[in-house]
């Protein structure tokens, strides 16, 4: 047998690829919170690599969903706990699907790759660097589809805790999952060819660990400082919490209660911490007109609110005045948690389950920021903060610091919680910019720019967080070319993996 066809056997048999790609998921889920062991995303990307190396589409396949599934059946467990398996099963398989066909280009790039480019370059700087492409690739396309996609899995975002997470100011997310898989599938075809024993192999890997680790902050610059106070109520704001009427204000109002008399500048609430659309009933609109005028500054509060017959996840600005001018929507509603799309389908599926939501949310055009004296401060509510367009446009838009309203009763006691307060402590160091994270049940923490935690609040407590929070301006290079490193990596893996073929084919 050739050197060429021998290449084209699978490297591992299919039921050991099974077992490399489920340890893989196991690893994968480890490196992300609540356990948070960072380097672990390595050995479970090469573990996944290795399964599909040499495999046709079927068995890509078979290894991708072992893996998809598992990796989104634990890392997204949080799901099942107040709705039972149904929505936790159905969001695990979907995921794990996708992600299955989205691995298929990464087994057939280590197929056509080599036989296109033959020789050194093809093998050790082409073929890596079109397998971290396309897992970006991968990773873009989970994340937007369908109804919007779900980007909560994004290999970047398990480094919040690492020393790598300063790179995303330079590159984004995705340019850290595209350097982190890179270095991965560099060393797997210097062990795979046994080049490890010439040192000018591990030239490549080298550089690129030296990017990760001694990339510095994308520089932004401090011009002054805000007093914020973030209130965290604990009241009762769980879809399934019994509660009596303005109880989730009244939570809110107590906590907030020992700022009376402290300099504040802007007093931010949790989204879901008021009862009832304050545009539609005078008596709320009362008591935060009144919580304002004590506390003396303008209150940054959330509610469901409807307007020309929609209804929308609403945050205002709520003035001493009693007047809120300013309000952002947010942008991505939750597909089966906020509205259900196609709904008779999905109702005749689960009626039961589909019945619970019995209003839809529509997507916000505004802009996701707020003036306050003059100080821009960019909004994200909930799991708006995973997706880059909506944080990107705030500061783009001018924003200073940013605030994240979140909601995370119906996921106490798991990961969910910690898992978002990382996800937040990324947008920090990506954007260069203060982060107020403040959640009606916790965890709440106010982040500095470069990713550190100034104070907090554990989950389970009510209280206030108040800190001079420190604002910044200019745009780091991973908010501005950000976007264009992402859309360079998806295009040019696929266009890199069709030429591949094309030339694979001739040869």
């Amino acid at each position: 047998m050739t050197e060429s066809r021998a290449r084209q056997r699978p490297l591992l048999p299919l039921w050991a690829a099974t077992i490399s790609a489920a340890l893989s998921a196991l690893l994968m889920d480890l490196a992300y919170p609540d356990v948070a062991i960072w380097g672990l995303a390595f050995p479970a990307t090469a573990l996944l690599l290795l399964s599909l190396i040499g495999r046709r589409a079927g068995g890509a396949l078979l290894v991708g969903a072992v893996y998809g599934v598992l990796f989104f059946g634990l890392l997204v467990s949080w799901t099942s706990r107040y709705l039972g398996p149904v929505p936790w099963a159905a969001l695990s398989v979907l995921e794990g699907v996708l992600t299955a066909a989205a691995l298929i280009p990464i087994t057939l790039a280590y197929r056509w790759i080599p036989k296109a480019v033959p020789g050194r370059w093809g093998r050790f700087l082409l073929l890596p660097a079109v397998i971290a492409a396309l897992w970006v690739g991968r990773e873009v396309f989970v994340g937007s589809w369908p109804y919007g996609g779900f980007p909560w899995a994004r290999l970047g975002m398990s480094q919040a805790q690492s020393p790598l997470a300063h790179v995303v100011s330079w590159v984004g997310v995705s340019g850290l999952s595209f350097l982190m898989v890179l270095l991965v599938a560099l060393v797997i075809e210097i062990v795979r060819t046994r080049a490890w024993r010439r040192p000018l192999a591990w030239a490549a890997p080298a550089l690129v660990v030296l990017v990760l680790l001694l990339t510095p902050l994308f520089p932004t610059t401090a011009t002054g400082a805000m007093r914020i106070a973030a209130v965290q109520g604990n009241g009762p704001t769980g879809y399934f919490d019994e509660r009596e009427p303005y109880s989730v204000v009244q939570a809110q109002t107590e906590a907030t209660a020992p700022l009376v008399g402290e300099d504040v500048d802007l007093l931010v609430w949790p989204e879901g911490s008021l009862d009832y659309d304050p545009f539609q009933s005078e008596a709320l609109a009362r008591r935060m007109t009144n919580v304002a005028s004590r506390i003396g500054a303008p209150l940054l509060a959330n509610a469901a609110t409807e307007r020309d017959g929609q209804f929308f996840n609403t945050s205002m600005l709520w003035t001493e005045d009693a007047t809120a001018d300013q309000i952002h929507d947010k942008r991505h509603p939750v597909p089966f948690g906020e509205y259900v799309p196609d709904r008779p389908f999905f109702n005749a599926l689960a009626p039961d389950l589909i019945g619970l939501l019995q209003r839809d949310y529509t997507p916000g055009t505004n802009a996701p920021v707020v003036d306050v004296d003059g100080v821009i401060v960019g909004l994200a509510i909930c799991f708006d903060v995973i997706y880059d367009d909506v944080v990107r446009t705030g500061v783009q838009d001018g924003a200073q610091v940013l605030v994240f309203q979140t909601n995370n009763a119906d996921f106490r006691g798991t990961d969910e919680n910690v898992q978002q307060l990382a996800f937040a402590r990324m947008r920090a160091i990506e954007t260069g910019r203060s982060v107020v994270n403040v959640s009606t049940v916790g965890t709440s923490q106010i982040i500095r720019a470069d990713g550190s935690t100034v104070s907090s609040l554990d989950a389970g407590e009510a209280g206030a967080l108040l800190e001079d929070v420190e604002l910044r301006t200019g745009l780091t290079a991973g908010v501005l070319l950000g976007s264009w490193v992402q859309l360079l990596l998806l295009w040019g893996g696929l266009g890199a993996l069709l030429i591949g073929w094309w030339r694979a084919r001739r040869r």
